[in-house]
């Protein structure tokens, strides 16, 4: 019998050391941060329970069973066929980004990010000596696109040696087409840039779009990149610290080795491995039952604030439970949006502008069961009436 999993349950996290829980006081509603608010699946659950119950927890060894994992979850779910060895630990998605700009480039080089974007890609790559590179995405008629000229600009300049791809986007929702993740390759491949694909929320994709890992562009491509992943957004195992970066090419495979030796960055967390083996081999139910969970909330959303808070308006999103919010009719100055939902309605929110290329929007975390999410918008509308929005 197929497992159901209850994502209207209501988890009570506070003073569980849950960091989302922590940032605000305990009146406030914290939809500031990329993680769920549901219980992970069943079968990791279970599994961590069983290896806690024998009483050692030392360093924990490299093992097949880990890539084979890996490789499984990326076949059975992106029908991408890789071979164990191109797996490499890594503690976070951000941590084999900050390996791979200590890898691939020198301090002064330039990076390419598409902004707006999770905001920490903007301080991993300043904190490293590099300088950042924005290629602004583009809204028209409430939907991003890339500026393609503008891209090549970027990727064209000498002291260009990485992008970061944002696939698919946090926190605009994006799924990039076919067409577009090929000619951000062939534009990579020609400007000789290499490429981190962050993929982490590759597992969230809506009804009617489809995730491509990048590699499948093209061998040439599949060449020239790392893609990362990692099951913490999806089983809400953050606090696991395990992901993994997928390398075919040996060359690069080798370089960001030893950069985590260096970094004293290959130990195996005991219980990390368990629940990341455990999430991407037996938890594609759980996935299948998420998706049209977190889409329902967003279309909930949606046609919520077109009906109550026309200020108000969400850049529908293709994937994510990350919402892209346009709030820039709602009257109030950039810098007082998330001031004032927070003191109004008590929820707390992500000011745009930290992410670059938004000012006037607001990023609003959607991972939460559903009486949770009715009882945010209440708060929202009560605190916006009696704002002015203009036309």
């Amino acid at each position: 019998m197929a497992l159901v999993h209850n994502f209207d349950l209501q988890l009570h996290r506070r003073h569980t050391d849950a960091q989302m829980y922590t940032v605000y006081p305990d009146d406030v509603l914290p939809m500031h941060l990329a993680e769920t608010d549901f219980s992970t699946a069943q079968p990791i659950t279970e599994a961590l329970m069983a290896r806690a119950a024998f009483p050692a927890y030392g360093y924990t060894a490299e093992r097949s069973t880990f890539p084979l994992a890996v490789s499984h979850w990326m076949s059975s779910r992106f029908n991408w066929t890789i071979e164990p060895e191109w797996v490499e630990y890594s503690p976070s998605v951000g941590s084999t980004v900050v390996f791979a700009i200590q890898s691939f480039t020198q301090p002064g080089d330039r990076i390419v990010i598409q902004t707006p974007v999770y905001h920490a890609f903007h301080t991993l790559i300043e904190n490293s000596g590099r300088v950042k590179a924005e290629n602004k995405l583009v809204l028209h008629e409430g939907r991003y696109d890339i500026d393609f000229d503008d891209l090549e600009r970027q990727l064209a300049h000498p002291r260009t040696k990485l992008m970061v791809l944002c696939h698919p986007h946090n926190p605009i929702g994006r799924v990039w087409t076919p067409e577009e993740l090929q000619r951000i390759s062939e534009l990579c491949l020609r400007h000789h840039v290499f490429v981190v694909s962050d993929e982490v929320h590759s597992d969230l994709v809506f009804a009617g779009h489809r995730h491509i890992p990048l590699p499948l562009i093209s061998q040439a491509i599949a060449e020239q990149c790392i893609v990362a992943i990692n099951p913490s957004k999806t089983f809400n195992l953050a606090g696991m610290r395990a992901s993994a970066a997928i390398i075919p090419n040996r060359r690069w495979r080798d370089a960001l080795r030893m950069t985590l030796i260096s970094n004293k960055a290959l130990d195996r967390p005991v219980f990390g491995m368990v629940a990341l083996e455990a999430a991407y081999m037996q938890g594609g139910y759980y996935v299948d039952q998420l998706v049209p969970y977190i889409e329902a909330n967003a279309q909930l959303v949606d046609a919520y604030l077109a009906k109550h808070i026309p200020g108000l308006s969400v850049i529908r999103p293709e994937a994510t439970y990350m919402l892209w919010l346009d709030a820039r009719k709602l009257g109030l100055k950039p810098e007082q949006l998330a001031p004032f939902f927070l003191t109004h309605a008590r929820i707390g929110l992500r000011d745009g502008a930290v992410c670059g290329n938004g000012s006037g929007f607001l990023r609003m975390s959607i991972g939460f069961p559903r009486s949770v999410l009715k009882q945010a918008l209440e708060r929202l509308r009560s605190a916006a009436a009696g704002l002015k929005p203009r036309a």
